[in-house]
């Protein structure tokens, strides 16, 4: 478990210095006319802090005792506490039941359209893997 919880701390320090870059596209492109110090300092913390926690996540697939499903459930999650948590601690999203469903349906959206193409190329890599063994054992034969 030790190795886990260092491994989360190397990836999520690897993906630290990403918030602040990630915000400050999103300021040069956003029509922000004047911001406060304040509102400054707290993005460039919290998508520090977002980055840390979604490139250490990343860890519990390496977690061979833990099934997949609940891998994929359990980073779901934490990604959608944290993205959710984020964005309402910005001011990016309005607190309300309205705009908290309609963040809910995109991001559940997004995360299994991204699961869909990884599983996509990861069957299609299976499946030439798959291909090139039966072609070495029928060499063999």
């Amino acid at each position: 478990m030790k190795r886990y919880i260092l491994e989360f701390f190397r990836r999520g320090l690897c993906a630290w210095g990403l918030g602040p870059l990630v915000l400050a596209v999103l300021y040069l492109f956003l029509p922000v006319e004047a911001l406060t110090a304040r509102e400054v300092s707290l993005g460039i913390f919290s998508l520090s802090a977002l980055a840390f926690l979604a490139g250490g996540m990343n860890v519990i697939y390496q977690i061979e005792r833990l099934p997949l499903m609940a891998a994929i459930g359990i980073h779901g999650g934490v990604l959608y506490v944290g993205y959710l948590g984020t964005y309402l601690l910005n001011g990016w999203l309005d607190w309300g039941r309205l705009p908290v469903l309609v963040f809910t349906a995109i991001f559940a959206v997004g995360y299994l359209a991204i699961w869909a193409v990884i599983y996509a190329i990861l069957k299609r890599r299976t499946a030439r893997v798959n291909a090139l063994l039966r072609q070495k054992q029928q060499d063999l034969e």
